[in-house]
């Protein structure tokens, strides 16, 4: 999986970078996930995150992760159409983007003095948890949370990012 990073505050260290799209390749492979997929992370502030929050989810306060899923459109074609080879390579492409992740440094820092364990592990989850979202899990109803909050405890705890 391809990750791209990109650091609006200009905080975040390239080890914390690294270490983040190593725990991402680990969390696609723990979901088998295939390995053409591609993704993007944003670093953000609060100010920034809140302008995001207020355009896509219509709730004008920071917030710790917001997770874009993409989804493309179903193209189909009528059966006697034969798709030449370069347009399906083409289309396969656009296939391989999952989604992007814009991450507050400023709400994880927050959120790791508030619970008592590190920033890394902080920053992880919030990772983690904008992953799986882009991914199609949820957490909208009971069963959905309890569902994707074990797996991404499970994910977290065997790459050894612990509380």
């Amino acid at each position: 999986m391809y990750v791209e990073m990109t650091d609006n505050t200009g905080q975040v260290s390239q080890e914390m970078q690294a270490e983040t799209v190593k725990l991402l390749k680990f969390a696609a492979e723990f979901i088998h996930l295939p390995e053409h997929k591609e993704m993007a992370i944003t670093y953000v502030l609060n100010d920034e995150i809140q302008d995001i929050n207020r355009e896509y989810r219509g709730k004008d306060v920071p917030t710790d992760v917001v997770s874009l899923e993409y989804e493309p459109e179903t193209i189909t074609f009528d059966d006697a159409f034969e798709m030449p080879e370069a347009l399906q390579a083409e289309l396969a492409e656009f296939d391989s983007f999952i989604g992007e992740l814009y991450i507050s440094i400023e709400k994880a820092q927050e959120q790791a003095d508030n619970y008592g364990h590190s920033y890394e592990r902080e920053m992880g989850f919030l990772a983690v948890h904008g992953f799986l979202h882009i991914n199609g899990y949820d957490h909208m109803v009971a069963e959905d949370e309890k569902v994707m909050f074990a797996l991404q405890e499970e994910i977290l705890t065997a790459y050894g990012l612990t509380r």
